[in-house]
């Protein structure tokens, strides 16, 4: 098949999620075109089957903000009249799916047989979707859609809760590479770190006041405060950034704790981590979560959105109300100072992971697509 993917670049989890299923298409032979406003950050290599068509938006003086939506409504009509796609998948309802919408009107009886999918992600259902400016554009976008997925059965119950949708909407998770993301041997990197043999914990994310990354850095003062030798990586950068590393001062315990930055290979700083914290206060599925399980690391997070079908309490980790930090810190001195505890937690987390293994999902997502292709000829006949 020709497969148009529409995402946004960013390191989010949709973002990763569309590039992640590209490359894995492609190694399936099917040819995919990616369009965005700039190259995706997971797709570093050139790739035989996939080409990367960036979305260019001219600037007038007429617009204070340039319409990135017709222009990316334009740059779908004509991938799919000149490249023949015969399947459109946006990642994130707005402006995505409206974009998409419009290019097949555009293109009339052209895109009759393009089965238009929209997947959602997240916050484009919680938090920018549910703001009374977008709410009626995506009822109507995700309801002109041939297809609707959803990355976890929470976001699928929220949209439904949320939005006036009439479509069904089909679970497909969010998938990992456990070839990419497993255990390796780091011992020289961690002993760099970690020259006294000290725990590490580990937190990954794009610094969102919604990922709550100062209180990782409370959870991690509890596992001091109990005596437990050390280290805390955080990995990532962002608007938070600035609190978590204030929060570092007022707790006295900054020389434990490392800011890494935004890093492409995590799965080497996941390789010599012993916990992995996650207390988001909104997290639709938890990728991040899933990437540390695949590495065999125990994980401790919140117990709101998608986290639960992900992280299971008392198996690969353990789950906390939200903002409960003395229930997360209670936890994590319980594995770190836990040896057969740790050990068990640890594989059963990468047994878990494996449930969402990456050809596993591409699978549903192709079975998916002939589905939808097959109900379009259906209505057109």
């Amino acid at each position: 098949m020709n497969i148009g993917i529409v995402c946004y670049p960013t390191f989010g989890g949709s973002g990763v999620v569309a590039t992640e299923l590209a490359k894995g298409l492609a190694q399936r032979e099917h040819n995919v075109h990616i369009l965005s406003y700039d190259r995706p950050a997971r797709l570093d290599t050139f790739r035989t089957n996939i080409s990367y068509h960036e979305v260019n938006m001219n600037t007038y003086p007429l617009f204070e903000y340039p319409p990135y939506d017709l222009a990316l409504a334009n740059q779908m009509a004509n991938l799919i009249e000149y490249e023949k796609i015969d399947v459109l998948h946006v990642h994130y309802a707005i402006p995505h799916a409206t974009s998409a919408y419009l290019a097949k009107q555009i293109l009339g009886e052209k895109a009759v047989d393009v089965p238009l999918i929209t997947t959602l992600h997240g916050t484009d259902i919680t938090i920018v979707g549910s703001d009374p400016s977008y709410k009626s554009v995506v009822d109507f976008s995700i309801n002109q859609s041939d297809g609707v997925t959803a990355v976890s059965e929470y976001l699928r119950d929220e949209t439904y809760e949320r939005f006036d949708i009439k479509k069904d909407i089909e679970v497909i998770p969010n998938f990992i590479d456990l070839d990419r993301f497993k255990k390796s041997d780091k011992n020289h990197f961690k002993k760099a770190i970690c020259p006294n043999d000290e725990k590490v914990v580990v937190h990954v994310s794009n610094f969102r006041e919604v990922k709550r990354v100062p209180e990782v850095v409370s959870v991690f003062e509890r596992v001091l405060k109990n005596g437990i030798e050390a280290k805390l990586l955080l990995v990532g950068d962002g608007p938070d950034r600035q609190r978590a590393e204030q929060r570092c001062r007022e707790l006295g315990i900054c020389g434990h704790v490392r800011f890494l930055g935004k890093q492409d290979q995590v799965e080497d700083i996941l390789s010599i981590a012993d916990l992995f914290l996650i207390p988001s206060g909104s997290e639709t599925f938890g990728l991040a979560a899933l990437e540390a399980m695949s590495c065999s690391v125990p994980v401790i997070s919140s117990n709101i959105g998608g986290l639960p079908e992900v992280n299971i309490h008392g198996e690969t980790g353990y789950l906390c109300d939200l903002d409960d930090i003395d229930c997360m810190g209670s936890y994590a001195v319980d594995i770190l100072s836990n040896e057969e505890l740790h050990q068990k937690m640890s594989q059963q987390a990468r047994k878990q992971a494996e449930e969402f293994e990456m050809s596993k999902i591409i699978t549903q997502y192709e079975n998916y697509y002939e589905q939808c292709k097959s109900e379009m000829h259906k209505q057109i006949a």
